[in-house]
């Protein structure tokens, strides 16, 4: 379904007989998420509205990490290997500068407000705070850390350390550790609730879940959940905590109302991090040894696709792109209006419409052209259109629900054949 449709957002763009403005050729906007692929040193990006890879982009030696912008127009990645960080321009998915900070740099956070991003580097037990408007290291802060998080606020950053079994509070007015909190055994992956009042923290090497309270930084309980949890994230409303348990191969999901695992979901092997679309919708999990990325429903909680990426995916994250550019098409001339001479037969003329309209939603970012065919046919078959009509996009409108990136489809039903496609109905 999600595949035909957003090949009929293709057709959209190529045959629309109004005025209508679209994206430029030269990047287009969007929910990615994006992969970490430590072996192959590189970026996989997934359209999360088709589930396909879009591009990959080389950065480095080991990438371990990444976080976005909050206006989704750069992404940090950290290397391990190289000590440095990569600075990708989304609109164009290429490394537009490199940051050198500590040894071993792995996790990432990036203040709301989009000013400082903090890196924890792990061989030198630090984290760097780097200045994004001008990407230079501006403080260094000593931790023993293995990642990072960030409150809503941006008052503080919580660092696990996994080597001394706490969380330290970094007070980002003064980049100073502020408080320490004893959590459990080699605490790795940590996220913080979207109200800010809880911290929950993945002990890797055991099988639980610290959760702090942010108003005291004491652990208030701890959820046992599967074996070695590794990566965390919360929903965006809040109500439940995935978890990434990496040798036992599976997701616990937490609610929070009550701290109980609720659900466990079956994903690929060595999950390590995962990350959650902005409307909550789908769970994105990185599994380091099958190279492949699960997308849990959270409506359900299962696993309703799996996108092959690199060689040992680390780290994911998700972020909304806006469009590099908007290009306005010329008016152009309706085909209804042009002559059709008298004896030329009804198959070979041009669209008329029949009076049949449908409506459907369509995501703003174009498919690939090679799936022009399976979108119509695909349409043809759900709305029974039959074999001698053509189909044809009136107009397309913007939806008007806050975060969807999506748009409302009004489509011609009619009867002739488009020459411009060798007269093949399938493609009209």
């Amino acid at each position: 379904m999600r595949a035909w449709v957003a090949g009929l957002a293709v057709l959209a763009g190529l045959t629309l007989p109004v005025t209508l403005t679209t994206p430029a050729a030269a990047a287009q906007g969007g929910t990615f998420a994006y992969v970490t692929n430590q072996a192959d040193g590189t970026v996989s990006v997934i359209d999360t509205a088709t589930n396909t890879v879009t591009t990959t982009i080389p950065v480095g030696d080991v990438p371990e990490k990444a976080a976005i912008t909050p206006d989704g127009k750069r992404l940090y990645v950290t290397k391990f290997n190289s000590g440095d960080v990569s600075v990708i321009d989304t609109t164009t998915n290429t490394v537009i500068d490199t940051v050198t900070v500590g040894s071993g740099p792995r996790g990432v956070a990036i203040t709301p407000d989009g000013t400082r991003a903090y890196v924890t580097n792990v061989l030198s037990n630090s984290v760097s705070v780097i200045d994004t408007a001008t990407n230079t290291v501006i403080d260094t802060v000593g931790t023993n850390p293995a990642e990072v998080a960030i409150t809503p606020n941006g008052a503080f950053a919580y660092v696990s350390n996994f080597a001394s079994d706490d969380v330290s509070v970094i007070d980002t007015a003064t980049n100073t550790v502020v408080d320490t909190v004893t959590v459990g055994d080699g605490p790795q992956g940590l996220a913080v609730t979207p109200n800010g009042a809880f911290v929950y923290v993945a002990n890797g090497n055991a099988t639980t879940v610290s959760v702090i309270d942010t108003a005291t930084n004491n652990v208030v309980d701890t959820v046992t959940v599967g074996n070695s949890p590794q990566g965390v994230a919360v929903t965006p409303n809040g109500a439940f905590v995935y978890v990434a348990n990496s040798l036992s191969d599976d997701v616990s999901v937490i609610d929070t109302a009550t701290n109980n695992v609720v659900d466990t979901v079956t994903v690929g092997t060595l999950p390590q991090s995962l990350a959650i679309t902005p409307n909550g919708a789908f769970v994105y999990v990185a599994n380091g040894s099958s190279n492949d990325v699960s997308v849990i429903d959270t409506a359900t909680n299962n696993v309703v696709d799996t996108v092959p990426v690199g060689t040992s995916p680390f780290g994911v994250e998700i972020g909304t792109v806006p469009s590099s550019s908007v290009a306005t098409c010329p008016p152009r001339q309706s085909p209804h209006r042009r002559r059709i001479p008298a004896h030329r037969p009804a198959a070979e003329r041009p669209h008329q419409p029949t009076g049949r309209r449908l409506v459907g939603s369509v995501p703003d970012q174009p498919d690939q052209r090679g799936h022009h065919l399976h979108a119509l046919r695909g349409l043809r078959r759900h709305h029974a259109v039959g074999p001698e009509e053509r189909i044809r996009v009136v107009r397309t409108a913007p939806s008007r629900i806050p975060g969807d990136h999506r748009s409302i489809a009004e489509l011609s039903v009619g009867r002739g054949v488009d020459q411009r496609h060798g007269g093949d109905p399938a493609h009209s």
